[in-house]
């Protein structure tokens, strides 16, 4: 039996949590005040995502970045991929908010898209 202590993040209580794994399976979360507390101790010790915020570069546009986020949250262990990959993406202006930047961002099934719109110059 294996246990881990987490602090909630799925909204302002920050709840501490105790999540009791027996052969790599949730058997018990306890500390949670709600039913979305426990579904998330039961994914991050399972499988954890995240959603990841950055920017990418703009050309000819009045801003040279546009803030993007991921449509949703990812595998953890992808993120380092998705970041190299934001590296390497140019989007030309204009761009609107929500405009799909990159599909398939690191090969995820997740989109990429902006959070804001860029005007072209």
């Amino acid at each position: 039996m294996n246990q881990r202590d987490l602090i909630c993040i799925c909204c302002p209580l920050g709840c501490p949590m105790t999540v009791t794994l027996e052969n790599g399976q949730v058997a018990h979360v306890q500390g949670n005040s709600c039913k979305r507390g426990e579904l998330y101790g039961q994914k991050e010790c399972t499988h954890p995502t995240r959603m990841v915020t950055s920017s990418v570069r703009v050309t000819g546009g009045v801003l040279p970045l546009v803030s993007v986020k991921t449509a949703q949250d990812i595998p953890k262990e992808k993120i380092w991929a998705c970041m190299e990959e934001l590296k390497t993406i140019r989007v030309p202006a204009p761009v609107k908010l929500g405009d799909i930047v990159c599909k398939n961002i690191a090969g995820t099934n997740v989109d990429l898209i902006a959070t804001k719109s860029i005007p072209s110059q």
